[in-house]
């Protein structure tokens, strides 16, 4: 039998009721041997989660010394669980240390990380499994960057010691021993890297949904399941938005060649969507997987006479943003033209006037243009390739609805056509593209 790595999302793990049906779905079926949880989220809508009060903490110790008064309502939170599941557990005298460390380093990624730290105590004192400290196995360069190959070997040597275990998502440790957390979300990123160690047979991600939708249910109504995806169409959907699993979460288990499956905790009878490598993936006969999309962006127009004779233009202008740090989502290009697609965020308080008079001194364009309040959305699918018109097809959904295109950009892969519209424009946009395609 093949080990399965499990992660359990913050809906799954928010208090004692879903933490007992977390239980369950660990302990029907052995071969679930590694279990990585996130912090408690939210527990009804006006809720707040748990690693938001924690960055809270983090702001008040700075502000005035302690994080007692919002560490209070963390504590009280977890004591309840505690009592509630009726595990036998002292967490108190770990809270009190929590609260101290927190008021001592005042680091956010520290805060931030107790909170699946916690949860993991919480959830191995549960099902009687060892508790791993995630700060012990998974390492961060001096850049700050991920180390893949010096956390795979640790994590793979530390876990061959343990049959069970439950370990903390969300961080490691860098180089000088300090917690450093992947980005929001990261947990997904924790259990892929378990994953590639233990070569598991599958790695489970559950979460509070049956998996990968075509589009936004919020946008759609009842839109279609995807069954099954490849890791390619994952990191595009995921990146442009579809928020079920961290985009960054497939290269570990891409290096080990291991399926992902997204699972409902509050429904383990549904099959969920597998998402599998290349070598594993059958193109199905859609022409399109998914609509995924965001709003929100900045495109710069920059037109230049002659452009493409002029050696090292595109690096000057990428060297603007880069001395700024500021990155780009897409950048495409014409002969006398080059358009750069920022999220408006960045841009905010200044910054987008310092790019234009940069690319203005480093290439001195014909003129500049700027588009804001920009959707992106992006028509993803292998399918695509292989069948005739569907540049087509979708452009003229796009005209019968009236929707004027601003952008386009297509990858060399043509496994996406991503088109800009106005922000107000989006839902209808993704309406469109779903009725043409799917429904």
């Amino acid at each position: 039998m093949g080990i399965k790595v499990c992660k359990f999302g913050g809906t799954s793990m928010a208090d004692a009721k879903a933490i007992e049906n977390v239980a369950k779905i660990v302990l029907s079926d052995s071969s679930r041997k590694y279990v990585v949880v996130s912090a408690p989220g939210k527990r009804f809508k006006e809720d707040i989660k748990i690693t938001d009060l924690l960055y809270l903490c983090n702001k008040e110790a700075i502000e005035k010394g302690t994080c007692e008064n919002t560490f209070s309502k963390i504590k009280e939170r977890y004591l309840d669980i505690v009592k509630d599941l009726k595990i036998d557990l002292d967490l108190k005298n770990i809270l009190d240390e929590t609260e101290k460390e927190i008021n001592r380093l005042k680091s956010a990624d520290y805060a931030a990380s107790r909170g699946e730290y916690l949860n993991a105590i919480v959830m191995a004192a549960k099902l009687n499994f060892k508790f791993i400290d995630t700060a012990d196995i998974i390492f961060f360069d001096n850049n700050g960057f991920f180390d893949a190959e010096k956390t795979n070997e640790a994590t793979k040597l530390l876990l061959s010691k343990y049959e069970y275990a439950v370990l903390p998502g969300f961080y490691g440790k860098d180089n000088n021993g300090n917690i450093k957390t992947f980005s929001r979300g990261g947990s997904d990123i924790t259990g892929a890297i378990i994953a590639r160690a233990v070569t598991a047979e599958v790695y489970e991600n559950w979460t509070d949904v049956s998996g990968f939708l075509a589009c936004d249910p919020r946008i759609v109504e009842n839109p279609r399941k995807i069954s099954k995806l490849s890791f390619k169409e994952l990191r595009e959907l995921s990146y442009m938005g579809a928020s079920v699993l961290h985009s960054e979460s497939i290269f570990p288990v891409r290096k080990g060649k291991i399926p992902i499956n997204i699972k409902n905790t509050f429904k383990p009878e549904d099959e969920g969507t597998m998402i599998l490598p290349s070598e594993m993936y059958q193109k199905s006969n859609d022409t399109i997987t998914g609509i995924a999309g965001k709003k929100d962006f900045t495109v710069i127009n920059i037109e230049k006479s002659l452009m493409n004779a002029e050696l090292g233009f595109a690096r000057r202008v990428l060297s603007v943003l880069e001395n700024h740090n500021v990155s780009f989502e897409h950048m495409p290009s014409g002969i006398d033209t080059l358009s750069l697609v920022i999220e408006s965020a960045v841009l905010e308080n200044g910054m987008l006037q310092i790019i234009l008079d940069g690319i203005n001194e480093e290439v001195s364009p014909n003129y500049i243009r700027v588009l804001d309040n920009i959707a992106l959305i992006a028509t993803v699918g292998h399918g695509m390739a292989s069948s005739i018109g569907t540049a087509g097809k979708l452009f003229t959904a796009l005209a019968n609805e009236n929707i004027n295109v601003k952008l386009i950009d297509q990858g060399s892969s043509e496994l996406n056509i991503i088109v800009g519209v106005d922000n107000s424009e989006y839902e209808k946009c993704v309406r469109a593209i779903y009725k043409a395609f799917i429904k």
